[in-house]
């Protein structure tokens, strides 16, 4: 068999991972949930006024907009920030254990208050029909009663008084990691039965300024809704208003690394909208009001994640708290049957070894050696390949202008030495799954993201940082983002060079150099993936190598 095959598969590969979304995910069908007839558009506007108010946007900075109001303290092992008084509103949250990048020691700033231009804040609370009590709003300024510092087991109680004899009440529970449990509480000291809607809100004031909106990871509206996904671009929110409506399940907005979700009380059913109204909005309202009988008082309850979205953490909550697919926040793909088990694979690896770098060779290693048979088979095939080139030459040159008799002899050829044509394809089609899956897994993982291998490697979710154009940093030029063709990838070029020297030449002289530019060229491609990737890569490449060298030395084919 000759290059062809084997290149053609790299380019499929290749393929798959830059042009997946041109061909499957985009764009998107028009879904029914999408249309609402004229009595969901009367009963939305009937019910729900206050959840789609008009932002007040102030030109201050995040320190000055968390000064100006008063505030609850939250901390706890994972997060840090506090909790607006005015409003109720939970606007600030920074994760402790994850900086904004290696240079800055910084915590990652999640919520921001509502006043500025990135603000991000949940809210949440109660609207009547037709606005016919008095709820708290927005700009409401609530009380505290008891603890000021929310903690671990140690919630607070937030109190409002309408005036006409409603008290609302919230008690937020926090656990050890990213779980808010909101209590709202309705206590009616009227004589008239009072019948009121429970909501919770995700407000963000714009797309991030680091979205990175690349098909590979979903950024933007997410929810499950009767246990089906669903995701929505910024993009398409900002086109047209998307309502659903579901017996359970959970909604809320998701970055690459981080998000934040509201589930709504457990057996209600709710109508979910995401929307653009002078900013980005997900929200829901439950179907049926929360009755509260004259001298009593009523509950509702919600779950709200403001989270890092690691893994075990996300698995557990779907698992503890009953939550279904939640564990899809983190935007596995398609093929999450094969994604997720491979990072828990790597990720026990990395327990294992220390550094993420070793799993990645480790598994590559176990890979080579599960599909070792296959591989052989295949790699003896390409040898003897190689070994009747001549002949295969001969048979071109006498049969030239009868490509039938070409074909029957050729056949008959490989008949003779027992060579499969197509087993050349067989380790690169076994790798595209495996490529892919490492990508992605690179790509999506927060366990990944700023873990070191070697030297210069000090993120593997990250591009290799040197660059042969300032001679990988011996020369003081910071060159541009598209030149920056760093050690690792190089040395994946080189190695597929040498592995495309061990393969049988096409005998075309065209195709030959068409398939002689491939290493070059997938060198540049791969430039800019995460450096774990081209790790993984490379190593498989030596280890390739080495197997076929082995094998043409036993089958006496010369390489070179």
């Amino acid at each position: 068999m000759d290059n062809r095959n084997v290149f053609v598969a790299i380019a499929l590969s290749m393929s798959v991972l830059l042009f997946w979304a041109a061909f499957f995910e985009t764009p998107r069908p028009v879904e029914k949930d999408q249309i609402q007839n004229k009595d969901k558009v009367k009963t939305e506007n009937s019910i729900t006024p206050n959840i789609n108010e008009m932002l007040k946007l102030k030109e201050i900075s995040r320190e000055e907009a968390i000064k100006k109001s008063k505030r609850i303290t939250i901390e706890n092992e994972n997060v840090i920030g506090s909790l607006s008084l005015i409003g109720g509103l939970i606007d600030d949250i920074s994760f402790k254990k994850h900086k904004q990048d290696l240079k800055n020691n910084e915590n990652v700033q999640f919520l921001n208050p509502s006043e500025i231009e990135n603000g991000f804040f949940v809210e949440t609370g109660w609207t009547s029909v037709n606005n016919k009590i008095k709820v708290p709003s927005r700009d409401s300024l609530w009380s505290v009663k008891g603890n000021s510092v929310l903690k671990n087991n140690q919630p607070v109680i937030l109190e409002w008084n309408n005036g006409e004899g409603i008290l609302f009440k919230k008690k937020i529970d926090l656990d050890e990691k990213y779980l808010f449990k909101i209590t709202q509480i309705i206590q009616n000291n009227t004589n008239q039965t009072v019948e009121l809607y429970p909501y919770a809100q995700i407000t963000r004031n714009k797309i991030p300024d680091d979205i990175q909106n690349f098909y590979i990871s979903h950024e933007g509206f997410i929810g499950v809704f009767n246990e089906e996904l669903k995701e929505d671009d910024y993009d398409d929110i900002k086109e047209k208003k998307i309502v659903r409506e579901a017996n359970e399940g959970w909604l809320g907005i998701t970055d690459k690394y981080w998000m934040t979700a509201v589930v709504p009380k457990e057996g209600a059913s709710f109508k979910s909208t995401f929307l653009y109204n002078n900013g980005f909005k997900a929200n829901y309202i439950l179907n049926e009001p929360t009755v509260i009988n004259p001298s009593s008082s009523n509950t509702n309850n919600v779950k709200l994640f403001v989270a890092a979205k690691e893994v075990d953490t996300i698995d557990a909550y779907a698992l503890n708290e009953n939550i279904k697919k939640f564990d899809l926040v983190i935007d596995w793909g398609w093929f999450y049957f094969f994604t997720k088990p491979l990072f828990f694979v790597i990720d026990y690896l990395f327990k294992y070894s220390g550094n993420f770098g070793i799993a990645i060779v480790i598994i590559t290693i176990g890979i080579r050696l599960i599909f070792f048979p296959l591989a052989n088979y295949s790699f003896r095939s390409m040898a003897k390949m190689k070994a009747v080139q001549p002949e295969m030459m001969r048979l071109k040159e006498l049969h030239k202008e009868d490509k039938v008799k070409l074909q029957q002899e050729m056949m008959s050829l490989y008949r003779k030495e027992k060579i499969n044509p197509a087993s050349g394809c067989l380790p690169i089609l076994i790798q595209i799954p495996f490529f892919f899956a490492i990508y992605k897994m690179l790509f999506i993982s927060l366990e990944m993201r700023h873990q070191p291998f070697f030297g210069w490697i000090k993120d593997l979710s990250d591009k290799d940082p040197t660059s042969i154009f300032n001679l990988f940093g011996l020369i003081p030029w910071d060159p541009p983002s598209f030149l920056i063709i760093g050690v690792w990838p190089c040395l994946m070029g080189l190695s597929m060079y040498i592995q495309q020297k061990l393969n049988p030449a096409p005998a075309d002289p065209i195709q030959a150099k068409i398939f002689a530019f491939f290493p070059l060229f997938l060198t540049i491609i791969l430039a800019s993936f995460p450096s774990g990737l081209v790790v993984y890569w490379t190593i498989n490449n030596i280890l390739t190598i080495a197997q076929q060298w082995v094998i043409m030395k036993q089958t006496k084919v010369k390489t070179n």
